[in-house]
């Protein structure tokens, strides 16, 4: 088959793309990447040197260009990971992830319908189903639950996925949804909460944690994502939503005091900062469906997924300082500083 992998150059899309290509060689995959602040052509260094690998620079909100995608390569499966995905950043600017996450879906689905295709996924995320409270450990995120979000963010994921439901319905694009709890790993933008916290102690600077760090994730290795992904796109029915979960919830405050122990840094670098606006309390995904139906369970603790991830950002030092010395530092002084 030959993939297109929207996002490719991003985290989970960059993991994505390794994934396929080691347990997958019969298959090309391209990724299709506007490579943004969080799409660095680095990650896929390593991928370039692959002959089934093609890297296309390109804007899945531009229709021209995604077209032009379509009718060169004429792909069999996309995969969509490309979004603006960060909850400050939507809170600071809306219009730029409805842009993105809920147009440029659409183009893509657009493109679908005009030139066909054997699979459209779409991966989501479980902040679409809004949060839970901290007191009802019994409750879970399942397919069921309904929509209620909480930033831009979430609320351009939700409307992205219902309109994959709407153009597999309308005009029966083979396509699937994934929503998954918080992922970790290599190659994570320096922005997000586990990365922040690994650079910031190797650097002896504040670790700046929302409110009282109470609130709780579910994480998930993003190696078992990706997993999870293949089996969707291989074996997962069409029109249906797969819930993807780590069992692996831990609040922030936790998080940050294990990578602490890790890396051997005093608990005096943790520095509590004024909340988040609207800030989720508790995510928590029931990931039954997909346990059932495709066979797929999670193989990473999150013991052992936190140690290989220190340990990544201890070895590939020059990914992440190339990125903390330009833009992300005026973002993070924007963000955070004025906070404490």
């Amino acid at each position: 088959m030959k993939i297109v992998v929207t996002g490719g150059a991003g985290f989970i899309g960059g993991n994505f793309v390794y994934y396929l290509l080691k347990n997958h060689a019969e298959d090309f995959v391209i990724c299709y990447d506007k490579l943004t602040y969080a799409g660095n052509l680095e990650t896929l260094e390593d991928a370039l040197k692959n002959k089934n690998f093609k890297f296309v620079k390109g804007d899945i909100s531009n229709r021209a260009e995604v077209y032009k995608l379509f009718e060169e390569e004429k792909p069999d499966v996309i995969v969509n990971f490309a979004a603006e995905s960060h909850v400050d950043r939507s809170i600071e600017d809306p219009e730029l992830f409805l842009r993105t996450n809920i147009i440029g879906t659409s183009i893509l689905l657009d493109a679908c319908k005009k030139f066909g295709i054997k699979r459209f996924h779409q991966v989501s995320t479980d902040e679409v189903y809004g949060d839970l409270p901290l007191d009802r450990p019994d409750l879970f995120f399942t397919e069921k639950t309904n929509l209620h979000t909480s930033s831009p963010y979430s609320a351009s994921k939700a409307s992205a996925d219902l309109l994959v439901q709407a153009y597999s319905r309308t005009y029966q694009i083979p396509a699937t949804i994934s929503r998954c709890s918080n992922n970790y790993g290599p190659y994570h933008f320096p922005e997000k909460l586990i990365p922040l916290m690994i650079i910031n102690a190797l650097n002896e600077k504040k670790l700046p944690v929302y409110g009282k760090g109470i609130n709780v994730r579910d994480w998930l290795y993003v190696e078992d994502h990706c997993s999870a992904i293949d089996l969707i796109i291989r074996n997962g029915k069409v029109g249906e939503i797969y819930n993807v979960g780590g069992h692996n919830e831990k609040t922030n405050i936790d998080v940050v005091k294990t990578i602490l122990k890790i890396l051997g840094k005093s608990e005096d670098l943790i520095e509590f900062v004024t909340d988040r606006k609207g800030h989720d309390q508790r995510y928590a995904i029931d990931p039954t469906k997909i346990e059932t139906e495709l066979g797929w369970t999670p193989k990473t603790k999150f013991d052992d997924g936190i140690k290989k991830t220190v340990d990544w950002y201890l070895k590939n030092k020059s990914w992440w300082e190339k990125i903390i010395s330009g833009e992300y530092q005026n973002y993070y002084s924007k963000m955070y500083e004025h906070r404490l």
